[in-house]
């Protein structure tokens, strides 16, 4: 009696508990589709594809990944940090390769989550992500900058970046492009002012609230700027063919293959690890979080739709508006495909410049900001690491600024690791014994090799004051010595190794020997 009167309460538990869940993630799932339209719609945009394109990223991002085990409050689709990529990308090889390079993407990311290599993108230096960030951020910007104006935006970042002057004596000199910028920078207004308006900011998102605005202030004003052109939810879907497959035979695509790949891979798993800070439920699985993913390009690739990676403002959104399981990350995908199939029409009314000012915002936002002065301060490698990485992406490309900037991070952590140092004490007989310490690499080698020529010829100016000359170079005290390290070494040692005695005879002591290794 007493065990199936504790059944009965536990089961009215376990259903009041159930439905608390079910309307707190049912309200969670709303926010974040408000604001997954905007964003979805402007990303595409952005990467110069149809505007569909993002919106069934979106949708793939909640009806499968966010199926699937790894993160339970992460919401996928596409982001703004592969914009710059796949807009190259598009460029160079076509909307048609674009299935094929996200298809290939996601089954390496499979991959590496079946290996277990998830784990291993979190030794991905901070500075390397903060500068990809920040690189793509000003790329991002620079591009947007003619949308706002409803112009067309040079090919190259450096080409957007040198182009602005004309711009914005373009612009000054055109009544449509002024009002095109007077809508983008009002956006930019809202999205900055309306997160302040808490009350408002609780009812509805920034960006649902910036696009609607421009939407209204352009239908009222009936101002003549772009609008977003719209062709259909399954028109715009493009299978990759048989024969695209071929393209993978490229360097340049395998290149941008890997580039999705990692990168896409690399700012889930970071944001994962931002957005498991934000809640106390189950921790990030990165592993199985990566198969996700990878499952989830998989798909978008045969639809031929854009990348999808997790998304942090999403998955901030989904975190502050209460969402408790996964179920409002899979709503979310629910409301975006009712949306794109039965209101279409709705996207028409969307003025470009209003996504660029959104996406301006993003942009800025990827921009390191109150973080840059304390990590001047305390690391100023990780600062160099940071803007070589930025740098380098603006001047050349994401995929090559990271690799870059991975690069410069190493030799860095490479050279703070290597501590080494020289004791030295002086014999009775007046010999030099030098006394190498720490951990020695190829990047101390010539600072380390200065100080034993400086003691040697130290020990030429004793001989001539009558004093025997010579250097013992010990080398027990080294923990760890590369074989450039020994090999230089080693090469000191025989060029300083003999002592004349007295008579010349040149039968001295080797005192420049290597006492032990």
């Amino acid at each position: 009696m007493q065990k199936t009167l504790f059944r009965r309460v536990r089961t009215a538990v376990d259903r009041v508990g159930l439905l608390a869940n079910l309307r707190a993630d049912f309200a969670a799932s709303l926010v974040v589709f408000l604001i997954a339209v905007p964003l979805s719609v402007g990303i595409a945009v952005a990467s110069g594809v149809p505007v569909e394109l993002g919106l069934v990223t979106g949708i793939v991002g909640g009806l499968l990944t966010g199926l699937l085990p790894g993160s339970s409050m992460q919401v996928s689709g596409p982001a703004a940090g592969l914009t710059v990529l796949v807009y190259e990308a598009v460029r160079e090889y076509g909307l048609r390769a674009l299935g094929v390079l996200v298809l290939t993407a996601g089954l390496l990311q499979v991959a590496m989550g079946l290996l277990k290599l998830g784990r291993w993108f979190r030794a991905i230096s901070v500075a390397v992500v903060q500068g990809m960030l920040a690189g793509i951020g000003i790329v991002l910007i620079a591009g947007q900058l003619y949308a706002l104006a409803d112009a067309d935006a040079p090919a190259g970042a450096l080409e957007k970046l040198g182009g602005l002057v004309t711009l914005l004596t373009d612009t000054l000199a055109s009544a449509d492009s002024l009002a095109a910028l007077a809508v983008g920078v009002g956006t930019v207004a809202v999205l900055v002012l309306w997160p302040r308006w808490q009350w408002g900011a609780r009812l509805v998102p920034a960006p649902l609230a910036a696009v609607a605005l421009a939407m209204t202030a352009v239908g009222l004003l009936r101002l003549p700027v772009d609008r977003v052109r719209v062709r259909g939810l399954f028109d715009a879907v493009q299978p990759p063919w048989s024969g695209d497959f071929a393209r993978l035979t490229e360097f340049g695509v395998l290149g941008t293959v890997l580039a999705f790949a990692l990168i896409a891979s690399a700012e889930t798993l970071f944001s994962a690890a931002a957005v498991d800070r934000l809640h106390d439920g189950p921790r990030t699985d990165y592993n199985k979080e990566l198969i996700a993913q990878g499952a989830g390009n998989t798909v978008c690739g045969v639809l031929g739709a854009l990348p999808m990676t997790a998304v942090i403002v999403r998955s901030s959104a989904n975190v502050s508006a209460g969402a408790r399981t996964k179920a409002s990350r899979v709503l979310h995908g629910v409301w975006l495909l009712v949306f794109a199939t039965l209101l279409p029409w709705a996207l028409e009314l969307i003025p470009v410049a209003a996504l660029a000012g959104v996406l301006v915002h993003a942009g800025w936002k990827l921009l390191p900001g109150r973080e840059l002065g304390p990590l001047w301060r305390d690391h100023r490698g990780e600062v160099a690491v940071l803007v070589t990485t930025t740098v380098a992406i603006v001047v050349t490309n994401l995929f090559e600024g990271v690799i870059v900037g991975l690069l410069l991070a190493i030799v860095k952590a490479a050279w703070e690791t290597s501590h080494v140092h020289i004791e030295t004490t002086t014999t009775r007989d007046g010999r030099v014994r030098a006394r190498v310490l720490g951990n020695a690499n190829f990047l101390r080698l010539p600072r380390l090799l200065d100080e034993l020529d400086a003691l040697y010829r130290a020990g030429d100016q004793r001989a001539g004051r009558g004093v025997e000359r010579g250097v013992e170079l010990d080398l027990t005290g080294l923990r760890h010595m590369d074989r450039a390290v020994h090999t230089a070494l080693s090469g000191w040692a025989e060029r300083h190794g003999s002592l004349r005695d007295g008579d010349g005879n040149g039968d001295g002591e080797a005192t420049g020997r290597v006492v032990a290794v």
